[in-house]
């Protein structure tokens, strides 16, 4: 089968025009199965929830445990899978090596499809390759921008982690903010590593960078604290996701810092921050899209032969910017756990 190449384009692709529509019917966030084989007629195909057979699709994500950004992202796929009627196998692991042997595991259990996160792409090669030697399709979503073309997956959904990190860094020079410490969790994680870099590519004042242990929360907030109490001269704190910029509001208030906080990524948690003025505001990269694309191409494929993106560009699915300016409309949907 062909691809035919498409612009590239940081607004949403025709198929998430598909998906959007689709959502209208979900039936519950419940994991069940879907999906019917290519060769079968697509008349079959009905508008709301799918009467196709049922097909297995295991989602395999880099999320570390605890972490509420993954659990919408979880949401999404959940959701899609009801309305696709597909069986959803989900399962994270942080450490590349294990990630990778999760992969191994749905190609072993012989899934109908495959969606992964490329976090460290080099470790995740290998068992890539196997599964689609294995006729096993992989949808790249989250993580992976640079790699999944080079990779053979079909498509990607997520957001360019670099073009982020510099819209947020031109964000900030119109804040008024000098110097900034930005703050990776998890070092070698290539996203995280993109976004930081984005901001010092397109920030005016000074950037730092501070590695942090983002499994180890306690560790993250005195971390933060002991850098802020160095250095008295940092005005702004950039965090990588939800929970650290919540500690670092914490760290702040330890080390009589005044200055203030942005960050990647939302939660619940987060939006009331954004609300209450504690936090400036969040790149949303819409996490919960993510999964449910990611679940959803997978199908479309299975009985369509659809490549999202047509296997060419990615779609994108962020950044936006949320503040105090648009907070009350996300916060609705952020309630509910899927924004």
């Amino acid at each position: 089968m062909s691809r035919t190449a498409l612009p590239r384009s940081r607004r949403i692709a025709p198929a998430v025009a598909v998906a959007a529509a689709t959502a209208l019917a979900l039936a519950g966030c419940s994991s069940s199965s879907g999906g019917k084989k290519s060769d079968e007629p697509a008349g079959n195909v009905s508008a709301g929830k799918a009467t196709t057979p049922r097909m297995t699709i295991a989602m395999v994500t880099h999320a570390p445990s605890g972490d509420t950004f993954w659990d919408t992202i979880r949401k999404g796929a959940e959701a899609a899978a009801a309305k696709d009627n597909v069986k959803l196998i989900y399962s994270n692991d942080e450490t590349a090596a294990d990630q990778a042997n999760l992969v191994q595991n749905a190609i072993d259990q012989k899934v109908d499809g495959i969606a992964v996160t490329l976090a460290k792409p080099d470790a995740m090669k290998a068992v890539v390759a196997k599964a689609e030697q294995a006729g096993i399709p992989v949808m790249g979503f989250n993580a992976g921008l640079s790699d999944w073309k080079k990779q053979g997956l079909l498509s990607f959904f997520g957001q360019d982690e670099s073009v982020s990190g510099q819209a947020l860094g031109t964000k900030l020079n119109s804040t008024g903010a000098k110097h900034t410490l930005c703050v990776i969790q998890a070092q070698g994680d290539v996203n995280l590593e993109q976004r930081c870099a984005g901001v010092k590519k397109t920030f005016s004042g000074k950037t730092d960078i501070l590695f942090v242990n983002g499994t180890d929360m306690p560790s993250v907030k005195s971390t933060i604290t002991a850098k802020l109490t160095q250095d008295k001269t940092i005005d702004e704190v950039v965090t990588l996701g939800a929970p650290f910029a919540l500690t670092a509001v914490q760290s702040l208030s330890d080390a009589g810092s005044k200055a203030k906080v942005a960050t990647f990524d939302l939660n619940k948690d987060l939006i009331s921050a954004i609300e209450k003025g504690s936090i400036q505001f969040a790149v949303d990269q819409q996490p919960y899209l993510q999964g449910y694309l990611a679940v959803d191409s997978l199908w479309l494929y299975k009985t369509n032969g659809n490549y999202s993106g047509g296997g060419e560009q990615p779609v994108l699915t962020g950044p936006a910017f949320v503040d105090k300016t648009n907070v009350a409309t996300v916060a609705k949907f952020a309630a509910k756990g899927t924004r």
